[in-house]
């Protein structure tokens, strides 16, 4: 028994038993198997949370596993989680309590609302069964009387008809006599299919021939409004629909409606190229009116105003968006309303689709005819604005002439029109970014023309000052970057946020990237590029630029290519968003070109300076006699010209170029005498060198002695420092002396001349260059090359030479 009973109690605690209320539990909160892992819930009976738990089986793997303290500590913390589960039950029960009660009272009101509705739907039942009865009745009643009463319906109905059929003229003609021309036309269209039908009967003949001549004098005003110029869109909308209700062809009422639009549009256009030849010739608004105003007495006064006094771009472009633009836009929408989609309401089938095509087309022509013409007079009237500075104006202009034409375009999107007005505004933003380009290269031309008349200018008696060549640089240079900077900011306004072209990707792109940056920028530095290229390639001319500005220009470039280019380039990426990865000419070649011309400049500069003094030298050397000379006591004044002029140009590259590197001088440099010629015993030698009977060619020795030295290269590339100018200018120089001197044949006073004047250069010229070599061998191969042409090689003593030199 007491077997039973456990039994019982187990099976009441059993997992089975609990497993439906858990199942329902888990159905109401949603929880289903497929959310955990089907491994785990199936395969572990000793898992205390899953869902095949069996507590035999658990509590038998416990006791044979775990010892007792261990089982001890088990039992403790399972009562400790029951605990809490006990409690997290509470909490919950306690939290919903609200929504419970809520729950119940809700149950409890849809109980009784139930309750009452259902009493309502018994009494509408209960009145649809009366009503359905009492109806039953009445048609009992009047079945037969039914069809007597329909036919004097239709009777009646019928006699109406034929009374306004019988009163229709006098109808038409009271509607047009008190021009309510669409209340006449109703009647007439209402009518129409009856007459029709029935005019083969006498009586109603008549009435529809009588009709058709009304009709046809009706017809005839409805013309004659439609050709008035006075009536207004309205009243040739309302012909025009008029017209259509009484069949009239709708081709011929399309080239009459347009035609008659068009009488307005030239005006607008016909006003329009008046303002233009006022804004060319405005004399011609001072004077008398023409005989065709003159004539137009009607005019109002501010209308005559406007058509004889210039008005600015943006008046321009109000009057001829709210004239012309507006105007096409209501004979444009009136001509869809008219005939597109009416053809679509009244007809169908391929008479529709073919009465469509046909209107669209026409209007599509004239349009494009009469925006052709628009577009004409709107360029020439832009073209004239090419001259102003300012660029805010012709922006707003512009902007305004975009939107309106966007409106014109969603009118009729199929031509393009947006597109050929996208095309007027990037031609006038270009011819802008021109106009601005011939204004840099006139600035830069004037920058040039300045500079020279400075540097040409005579000197005042009593101020020798040397011009500044940095000040006219910097000068020169600050004002070009100021004009380029002022430029690109007035055609900033192009792309201004507000301005609704430059959200237009394709103008955005074609404006900044090609037109601003390359034809503007690029386009601005390569002429810069060119105008010093064409100076180095025309320096044969008479109006050859003085050598300080090719000097200026040099350093110009110079420093374009170490700070300028890049500050135009970034400027111009910056304020019109241009991605310089996808510009057609980078910064860096940019700044290699200009580097480059800045060398073909300074060498230029060095070939001028070089020949100008190798001229001097040249005519001083041919125009002696060396034969016949005397004995020298001073150094010639041509050779003090030399040494006064390369000084001069020290002090004008020193003003504009670094000192450069220079290698170390000699502690005798400017004392050294040539000895190859001067010593006495080479004096002695040389002097025997030169009888017939000499056992020693001199000729072979110089040439053996020139293999040994270094080779002087004379029109080499020189570098940007003032000692390596100067070099290249004395290296020409002396290589000029020493060519001459080559071509004449000299006597023994010639001779020490040349020896004198040589090292009085030699004392003055050998600080100039980076090399004291440099002038100590080539003066000393115009002694020797002197030695060569004497008939009578006798040297004069070195300490002569040096009292000679020390005295001038």
């Amino acid at each position: 028994m007491a077997s039973s009973n456990n039994s019982s109690a187990g099976e009441e605690g059993s997992p089975q038993s609990r497993r439906p209320r858990h199942g329902r539990l888990k159905m109401y909160y949603g929880i289903t198997q497929e959310e955990g892992n089907p491994e785990e819930v199936t395969s572990d009976p000793t898992d205390i949370n899953g869902g095949n738990f069996q507590p035999q089986v658990y509590l038998s793997k416990v006791m044979k596993e775990k010892r007792l303290n261990e089982l001890i500590d088990k039992e403790a913390e399972m009562v400790k989680q029951i605990r809490s589960l006990d409690s997290d039950m509470q909490t919950l029960v306690y939290e919903n309590y609200n929504k419970f009660i809520s729950a119940t009272d809700t149950i409890r009101k849809m109980k009784t609302d139930f309750r009452r509705m259902e009493e309502e739907m018994d009494r509408l039942a209960t009145n649809m069964d009366s009503i359905a009865d009492f109806s039953a009745k009445i048609s009992c009643t009047l079945q037969e009387r039914r069809e007597q009463i329909s036919k004097l319906s239709g009777t009646h109905s019928l006699l109406k008809k034929l009374q306004f059929l019988f009163e229709l003229p006098a109808r038409l003609k009271k509607c047009i006599e008190m021009k309510a021309y669409g209340q006449a036309v109703r009647y007439y269209v209402k009518t129409r299919a009856v007459l029709e039908q029935y005019q083969h009967m006498p009586s109603f003949s008549s009435i529809h021939q009588e009709c058709q001549s009304i009709v046809q004098e009706l017809r005839t005003k409805l013309r004659e409004k439609f050709r008035d110029k006075e009536s207004n869109a309205r009243d040739l909308a309302e012909c025009v629909d008029l017209l259509l209700q009484l069949k009239e062809p709708p081709d011929q009422l399309c080239d009459e409606f347009l035609s008659h639009a068009s009488q307005r549009l030239d005006e607008d256009l016909e006003l329009m190229q008046s303002q233009i030849r006022l804004h060319l010739t405005p004399d011609l608004g001072s004077g008398s009116l023409p005989e065709s105003e003159e004539v137009e007495a009607d005019i109002s006064p501010s209308e005559r105003i406007l058509k004889n006094l210039p008005v600015d771009i943006l008046e321009f472009v109000d009057s001829s968006c709210n004239g012309f633009l507006s105007n096409i836009c209501l004979v444009i929408s009136s001509y869809k309303d008219l005939f597109i989609h009416r053809q679509s309401a009244h007809t169908g089938g391929q008479d529709q689709k073919s009465l469509e095509e046909v209107a669209s087309d026409k209007l599509g022509e004239f349009v494009l005819v009469r925006m052709a013409q628009y577009f004409q007079s709107l360029e020439q009237r832009v073209r004239a604005e090419k001259n102003s500075v300012d660029n805010s104006m012709l922006v707003r202009a512009l902007d305004r002439f975009y939107r309106r034409l966007e409106t014109v375009n969603n009118l009729l999107p199929h031509l393009n029109i947006l597109q050929r007005g996208g095309d007027i505004v990037n031609k006038c933003a270009r011819d802008r970014v021109h106009y601005y380009f011939d204004g840099l290269k006139k600035h830069f031309a004037e920058c040039l023309t300045d500079i020279r008349q400075i540097l040409c200018a005579p000197k005042v008696a009593g101020k020798q000052e040397a011009t500044d060549l940095s000040e006219l640089l910097n000068t020169m240079q600050s004002s070009i970057v100021d004009q380029v900077r002022t430029v690109l900011m007035n055609l900033k306004s192009f792309i201004s946020r507000e301005v609704t072209f430059s959200h237009d990707s394709f103008f955005h792109g074609q404006f900044c990237y090609n037109i601003v940056r390359e034809e503007l920028v690029v386009g601005f530095l390569k002429h810069v590029f060119q105008v010093a290229l064409d100076i180095c390639e025309g320096s044969q001319d008479k109006s050859s630029p003085p050598a300080a500005l090719v000097l200026i220009l040099s350093r110009l470039f110079l420093e374009f290519e170490a700070n300028t280019v890049n500050q135009f380039v970034s400027q111009v990426n910056e304020q019109f968003l241009i991605d310089s990865s996808r510009v057609q000419t980078s910064a860096a070649a940019l700044c290699v070109e200009s580097k480059e011309v800045a060398q073909k400049m300074v060498n230029h500069y060095v070939k001028i300076q070089g020949l100008q003094i190798s001229q001097m030298l040249r005519k001083s050397v041919e125009t002696r006699d060396w034969l016949t000379s005397i004995e020298p006591r001073n150094v010639r004044a041509v050779m003090k010209r030399v040494v006064e002029d390369v000084t001069s140009i020290d002090s004008q590259v020193g003003m504009l170029y670094e000192e450069g590197t220079r290698k170390a001088h000699s502690s005798d440099s400017s004392k050294k005498t040539f000895q190859s010629h001067s010593g006495p015993r080479k004096h002695q030698s040389t002097t025997r060198s030169f009888t017939p009977s000499t056992a020693y060619d001199t000729s072979l020795m110089s040439n053996i002695q020139k293999l040994f030295s270094e080779r002087i290269e004379i029109f080499s590339s020189v570098e940007f420092s003032k000692v390596s100018l100067l070099t290249g200018i004395i290296k020409i120089s002396l290589k000029t002396f020493l060519e001459c001197v080559r071509l004449r044949t000299f006597g023994r006073y010639g001779l020490q001349q040349i020896q004198v004047d040589t090292h009085y250069l030699n004392i003055y010229l050998w600080r100039f260059v980076s090399d004291e070599k440099i002038v100590h061998v080539m003066l000393d191969e115009v002694v020797g090359s002197t030695l060569h042409r004497c008939l009578d090689p006798v040297l004069m003593e070195p300490s002569i030479v040096d009292v000679i030199c020390e005295r001038s």
